[in-house]
């Protein structure tokens, strides 16, 4: 019969052995999970004998699944982004902490009462973290995975917030104009999706992933087609991969957006694009509006 530091250690090990990154830090986690103790707990009671072996069968689980490198919150069945906690699962992308400084950038164009469209919304991430952290802001996400929107709609009802949730193809099926368009869409190049860590290439949608042949379909559809979304001065805000800003800043002047601006994130990688649709009245600098993301 085991202690929790025989298991935990047996558990850092496997997983470095399978070379597994952060062994340590994931061994830790899942034990956290399989037995449900913090660590305030574990030091109290790691030498005791585990006589649960139901949950030292689960660990055990755990950590075979780890070494197959099924990440580690599609494991646990959660992620933590912007301080809220989200189901995932292998139908959506594990929510990243680099995507965090879109979130900030897009809060610093939102007063009260606008309206946002999160498009290729995936669990829900962006949408419903704008909504719970801006309460009198109304908010729509949509997602061509079906799979997706139900983990969607559970992180929605979860959080306790209000958005409207749609299946579709980007604008499909989408009503109204919007004061901004967010979305962190699909951007890897098709021919680096064999690339990847293995977390993400084999357990992670492809769909969600693989943004064609150079990695800017997905943004040169959005950007022909939100014009008849956005509000006249609304804002199109992206997440983008840290060598497309160039491209992006091409795309968005070349479709008549203003205000076209890039934003880094905390390791200082490039990794937003903003722009800003026109005013009817072009004299008009965005007077009544937010003055941009700027700060980033």
């Amino acid at each position: 019969m085991s202690t929790l530091r025989q298991l935990l250690a047996w558990g850092e090990e496997t997983l470095r052995q399978a070379q597994v990154p952060d062994a340590e830090v994931d061994a830790w986690e899942l034990m956290e999970t399989a037995f449900a103790v913090e660590k305030s707990c574990y030091f109290l009671q790691r030498d005791d004998k585990i006589e649960d072996t139901d949950r030292e069968r689960q660990y055990r689980g755990f950590i075979e699944q780890r070494c197959r490198r099924i990440p580690l919150q599609q494991i646990t069945g959660r992620a933590w982004f912007m301080g809220l906690e989200f189901e995932v699962s292998d139908q959506v992308l594990t929510p990243r902490f680099d995507t965090e400084c879109l979130v900030e950038a897009v809060e610093r164009l939102l007063v009260p009462g606008m309206r946002i469209l999160d498009l290729c919304t995936g669990s829900g991430c962006i949408l419903l973290s704008l909504l719970a952290r801006n309460p009198r802001i109304d908010g729509v996400g949509t997602d061509l995975s079906a799979g997706a929107l139900q983990v969607a709609c559970r992180n929605r009802d979860r959080l306790g917030v209000q958005a409207q949730l749609i299946q579709g193809d980007l604008f499909d099926h989408v009503t109204g104009s919007f004061d901004v368009i967010v979305s962190n869409p699909p951007y890897i190049p098709s021919e680096e999706i064999g690339g990847l860590m293995p977390e993400v290439r084999d357990h992670e949608p492809v769909m969600a992933l693989d943004g064609g042949a150079d990695g800017l379909d997905f943004y040169r559809r959005i950007i022909r087609e939100a014009a008849g979304y956005l509000k006249p001065g609304g804002w199109l805000a992206f997440e983008i991969g840290c060598s497309q800003g160039e491209d992006l800043v091409r795309l968005l002047s070349e479709a008549g957006y203003t205000g076209v601006r890039t934003g880094r994130d905390l390791a200082g990688q490039v990794r937003t694009a903003f722009g800003q649709l026109p005013q009817k009245n072009t004299n008009t600098d965005n007077a009544d509006g937010p003055a941009g993301p700027d700060g980033m």
